[in-house]
């Protein structure tokens, strides 16, 4: 059965709650996960550092596009990192974000 993980960081709470808040509330994420990370990443020809929070965003292939859209219309950053993973998932989880996602 598969889900879709989006990764998408950003060093701003209030851009962090945005996101989290509005793919919550819209039913087009299940589950995010947040975990604090320090980022080393390439920006116009220099090496930065950042402390960032890492959002970890389960979601089902048909909200793709409508939560890459959510994170792009509410992130602080000019590029925000959005990487998505498929991924395989347990019978029940399945169910489980079907359900809330009302799918």
């Amino acid at each position: 059965m598969k889900v879709k993980i989006i990764m998408t960081t950003t060093d701003n709470d209030e851009t962090k709650n945005k996101i989290i808040f509005n793919l919550l509330e819209k039913r087009l994420a299940a589950c995010i996960q947040v975990k604090e990370i320090y980022s080393f990443y390439l920006w116009k020809n220099n090496v930065e550092k950042a402390k960032e929070v890492l959002l970890i965003i389960k979601t089902l292939p048909e909200f793709i596009e409508k939560v890459i859209k959510e994170i792009k219309e509410n992130h602080n950053y000019e590029i925000p990192e959005i990487v998505i993973i498929e991924a395989e998932s347990d019978k029940d989880y399945f169910n489980w974000m079907k359900k809330e996602l009302n799918v």
